[in-house]
């Protein structure tokens, strides 16, 4: 979103309203949707069910600041493991220097659960005197960094905002409206 042009918290939801809306429509390739093996054996479950447990998104921004970057959505049940993170991918640079085997993306990742993290993955030259290249980061986890501070869960932090008034982290109707039409029709589809 752009820059609000206060931190109340209407401002701030009509600028998260302003960057949905500019979400172009979803293309039909740029979806994948699942179901874990085993989803129908729960017998809650009718056996004829096609509910998706697992989807991916991908998400363009028609806007100056977004245009041309893909956002990619993942979400699922019964997954391997159980987190929350954004990852900014950067681009590679053409003409690699080192000529080495790739060792993957630089990426700046922030991690929102499990503990609460943020690092830049990068790629760099190994120390020593032969050119070669390896994955390092560079981490700022909180649990380690802030040891003495409190670090308040989720739903700490809405529950004091609703007991304080304070509406700037809840859905405004207009907001999930357009969050709405964007995946009806990746849903009904």
């Amino acid at each position: 979103m752009e820059k609000p042009v206060s931190l109340k918290p209407e401002h701030i939801r009509d600028e998260k309203v302003k960057v949905l809306q500019s979400v172009n429509p979803i293309k039909d390739e740029e979806v994948v949707l699942g179901q874990y093996q085993g989803y129908k054996d729960d017998p809650t479950v009718p056996d004829d069910s096609n509910t998706p447990t697992f989807a991916s998104i991908v998400l363009r921004v028609h806007n100056e600041r977004w245009e041309g970057v893909p956002f990619i959505l993942k979400a699922g049940k019964a997954l391997n493991s159980r987190k929350a993170e954004i990852r900014v991918q950067f681009k590679d640079v053409p003409g690699d220097i080192f000529k080495c085997k790739k060792q993957g993306r630089n990426e700046f990742v922030i991690r929102l659960q499990p503990s609460e993290a943020m690092y830049m993955k990068l790629t760099v030259k190994k120390p020593g005197l032969e050119m070669a290249t390896e994955q390092s980061e560079l981490d700022l986890s909180y649990g380690m960094r802030y040891q003495d501070v409190k670090i308040p869960e989720a739903y700490e932090r809405l529950i004091l905002d609703t007991i304080r008034g304070d509406q700037q982290h809840f859905v405004r109707r207009d907001e999930l409206k357009v969050c709405f039409h964007s995946v009806t029709d990746i849903v009904s589809g």
